[in-house]
């Protein structure tokens, strides 16, 4: 771990081991096995989702060695200079390969000229050029090259899914993640599987495995309270002081459970969202009780503490409250004291309370 990223050691090598894209893995897996793969791919989805670590595996499954294997970082190389010297270099044969890929990431940073001077290599490439595209923007990547690639786009995980990755590769590296534990993780990744995994690798990083004692089979365990150390997240009953003070309308209490986050040193950006995120599973769970069971895919066994929440009949927690608080997220950005926003929120929630 010292040497190399959980993200980059724990990369998946092969279809198969690419976890929670089927929709993309599958016709590609098939494609390749059927000797029809095409000439030009574009993958779109949000940071930390797999998008390269698909390609790369798609180029080793079309016999593409590291020397016929060419990555593009587009931010950066996005002039038409920068593609005409990209397209001189496709007309010429593979070194030891039976074709060159080229991985252009973040392909919508690429200027309008530089796409213009990419286009008709993109449309009809030699036989042994592929391309692979690859996006967080896809609605900033021209319908013109849309249409002259087959597009798959990548899907945010679940919490659930999230989850499940750390827990596999917690107890590889001989450590036991309580469930409440893997759910933090999972949450303040945002649906990224490398923001995860760099979340688990700060954590393991501050409890040596030779320093820390172990179960009877070997592991570490550690809970949710470790997780909040090391990542500044809020302790659950921080979060739930607020709800219960929001609930019952009184703003003593929901002031003094800011307060209270406050004096512990809580990133009050982190501990904002997971208020917003309980507020909006709240409200769910009361309009749309058959969201229950995808909201606990989500959330796991906070879902039993919100649901009393949403089920109370006296509760002051409306729509009026999520907006409140998403108007304290816009604020916290520029506000000089990082409680302010949330206090605020309060206040006018509750004016002659």
């Amino acid at each position: 771990m010292a040497h190399q990223s959980l993200y980059r050691a724990y990369r998946p090598q092969s279809f198969k081991e690419v976890a929670g894209q089927e929709q993309v893995t599958k016709p590609l897996e098939e494609a390749v096995a059927s000797g029809k793969v095409g000439h030009a791919y574009l993958f779109a989805g949000s940071r930390g989702l797999g998008k390269t670590t698909v390609a790369r595996i798609l180029a080793r499954e079309v016999g593409c060695t590291e020397h016929d294997l060419y990555e593009i970082d587009a931010a950066s190389n996005n002039s038409v200079e920068d593609m005409r010297t990209l397209t001189e270099g496709v007309y010429t044969l593979p070194f030891e390969s039976p074709y060159k890929v080229y991985i252009l990431d973040e392909v919508h940073m690429l200027s309008k000229s530089a796409w213009n001077a990419f286009l008709k290599t993109l449309e009809e490439p030699p036989a042994h050029a592929i391309f692979i595209l690859a996006t967080t923007e896809l609605d900033r990547v021209p319908e013109t090259v849309q249409s002259r690639c087959q597009v798959f786009e990548f899907k945010k995980p679940t919490r659930k899914g999230l989850a499940e990755v750390v827990r596999k590769v917690a107890e590889d590296l001989k450590y036991k993640l309580e469930p409440d534990a893997r759910e933090l993780i999972a949450t303040l990744a945002d649906a990224s599987y490398r923001d995860a995994l760099s979340i688990l690798q700060k954590v393991l990083a501050s409890r040596p495995l030779d320093k820390e004692p172990k179960d009877v089979d070997g592991f570490v365990l550690l809970g949710r309270d470790v997780i909040a150390e090391v990542t500044g997240a809020p302790k659950r009953e921080l979060v739930h002081g607020l709800l219960k003070g929001l609930s019952d309308g009184d703003r003593s209490v929901s002031l003094a459970a800011v307060g209270h986050a406050t004096g512990e040193a809580i990133d009050m950006q982190i501990f904002l969202e997971l208020v917003i995120e309980s507020l909006r599973y709240i409200l769910l769970l009361r309009y749309a009780p058959e969201l229950r069971p995808s909201i606990e895919d989500e959330m796991g066994h906070e879902t039993t503490r919100l649901a009393e929440y949403a089920d109370e009949k006296n509760s002051k927690i409306t729509h009026s409250t999520l907006l409140a608080f998403l108007t304290a997220s816009e604020r916290i950005r520029y506000a000089p004291i990082p409680a302010l926003p949330l206090e605020l929120a309060i206040l006018e929630l509750f004016p002659d309370a």
